[in-house]
């Protein structure tokens, strides 16, 4: 038998609350179409009442977009265990679990999110960058990289974002392509990178040497011969 009576919430449950009501209504409209009505609305409380524990929709853009970003950065966060190639594509599944979850908020905290909100949302997107390079590095058992190996790197993050938002807009090749292809972007940018840096060429001969033939990488060889053959 219940009481019908509601619990009341401490003060850093319900900021909690408020920040995954305003979250998942982020991820499904533009920041900008979104009212602190409808945040109060989903989460069953007043406006007022909003605004007692966030000072306005800016703060409150905010708390989300730092809770995105650490759920974001940590899914390039991988045990260093087994091929680099299965490795990459797990982290590309959860990359574009994220992606598919929040596709408007996604698009608005790459493209700057409201103005009000740009300076905090290019800090956390630096923030996520930096902790998929410095998981990246980690795979490759690298601490002070080669500049070449610092470029292919972030170029490579670079365009799993760029990838991501062309994929929202239609959404014309199926994902899991896409996350195979961005595994492949990555062995095809170390390939040629190393071809002009032999310490570069060093460590993807180590890589690929611990690489399954029914790996991606491999799988990636096996088409390019294909394309090579006459």
């Amino acid at each position: 038998m219940t009481t019908g009576v509601r619990r009341r919430m401490g003060v850093e449950e319900r900021r909690q609350q408020l920040i995954g009501v305003a979250l998942e209504l982020f991820g499904r409209r533009s920041p900008e179409d979104v009212s602190i009505d409808e945040i109060a609305s989903a989460a069953g409380i007043s406006r007022p009442l909003v605004y007692h524990y966030f000072p306005g929709k800016s703060s409150l853009y905010e708390a989300a977009l730092q809770r995105a970003a650490d759920d974001l950065a940590g899914r390039f966060t991988e045990p260093r265990e087994g091929p680099l190639g299965a490795r990459l594509l797990r982290v590309m599944r959860r990359f574009f679990d994220f992606v598919d979850e929040h596709g408007p908020g996604f698009s608005a905290l790459l493209r700057g999110g409201p103005a009000a909100g740009s300076s905090t949302a290019d800090a956390l997107v630096d923030a996520v960058r930096q902790a998929a390079y410095d998981q990246i590095l980690a795979h490759l058992d690298v601490r002070v990289p080669p500049a070449r190996l610092e470029l292919v790197v972030r170029s490579w993050i670079s365009l799993a974002e760029s990838t991501a938002l062309i994929w929202l807009d239609g959404r014309r090749i199926p994902r899991a392509e896409l996350e195979v292809q961005l595994v492949h972007d990555f062995a095809a940018l170390m390939a040629v990178a190393a071809a002009h840096d032999g310490e570069l060429a060093a460590l993807l001969r180590g890589v690929f040497t611990a690489e399954p033939a029914d790996g991606p990488f491999g799988d990636l060889l096996g088409r390019l011969l294909e394309l090579a053959a006459p």
